[in-house]
């Protein structure tokens, strides 16, 4: 509620000190804290969807809400530094004189709101990916800030006006390289990509279980931000009682579970099919 209520201030500061001075950086700064608006809104809406509990249409859950709103935010982001980027190199051939006295107070006010935002942000954004992707938000915004007040001084006390578009150029490319990351692991999520995990280590971890004879069929994909699941199939001696399977698939699981930080398994136990296939099982259509 409150980064919202200081990126709304923020946003209309900087309206209308960029119209009022005619700086370029300072309107470029005032879409960043617009898109965290937006960014802030979608994300609080997810994370309530997220807590749902699961039903009959979503037997998972809702928790890829928060993946979906941080998809949404990041390509949202890309737009807007696109648009900068193109609007700044629109202004380095046709420069406009500046303000930079009016430039200076907005600057500050809005370096100010951001500031206290990311530090508000900045406590879930290692766990949460919707987190780390509003906490860049207010990274970018916080530096876009610091260079506008530095580029306002420039334009007050030597007139340099051609400061404005290459600060707001910066911006652009600072906050195209972040959008990029975050829509690029959404996407992962998204597509069930590995979660950068060692197969071969976990194939070893487990065949060292003397009982497993053989891996096949393996899918590991991280579901959510909290949420790695693992998949495969397992061929084990034919004489092993239902009884010793259970504890054999509690056993694996719960050694993924220490080594790799999976913690949802899923193991189908087989006795002979599957023995002439890989890991992956990419000799034969799945």
């Amino acid at each position: 509620m409150w980064v919202t209520v200081f990126n709304i201030t923020i946003t209309a500061a900087e309206i209308a000190g960029g119209i009022i001075s005619g700086s370029l950086a300072l309107l470029s700064d005032a879409l960043h804290n617009l898109s965290d608006v937006v960014s802030i809104v979608v994300a609080f809406a997810a994370n309530l969807v997220a807590k749902r509990s699961k039903d009959q249409h979503k037997t998972f859950g809702y928790k890829r809400a928060e993946t979906l709103a941080a998809y949404t935010n990041g390509l949202f982001l890309l737009a807007i530094s696109i648009y900068l980027f193109i609007s700044a190199i629109k202004r380095f051939s046709k420069p406009e004189p500046i303000e930079g006295g009016v430039m200076f107070i907005v600057s500050l006010i809005g370096l100010a709101g951001n500031l206290i935002s990311m530090l508000i942000l900045g406590r879930g954004s290692k766990e949460n990916l919707n987190a780390r992707a509003l906490f860049l938000n207010m990274m970018s915004d916080t530096l876009s800030s610091v260079a506008v007040v530095v580029g306002s001084l420039l334009i007050y006390y030597q007139n340099w006006t051609l400061v404005d578009p290459v600060l707001t150029m910066a911006a652009a490319i600072f906050l195209l390289k972040e959008a990029f990351e975050v829509t690029r692991d959404s996407a992962n999520v998204l597509m069930e990509a590995n979660p950068d995990l060692d197969l071969e280590a976990i194939e070893e971890a487990g065949l060292a279980f003397k009982e497993v004879r053989q891996l096949h069929h393996l899918h590991v994909w991280r579901y959510s931000d909290d949420t790695i699941m693992l998949d495969a199939h397992i061929v084990v001696d034919s004489d092993l009682t239902a009884k010793r399977i259970e504890e054999l698939d509690e056993e694996i699981a719960a050694c993924l579970k220490e080594k790799f930080a999976i913690n949802h398994v899923t193991l189908q136990a087989e006795c002979s099919r599957g023995l002439d296939e890989d890991l992956l099982s990419t000799n034969k259509e799945n």
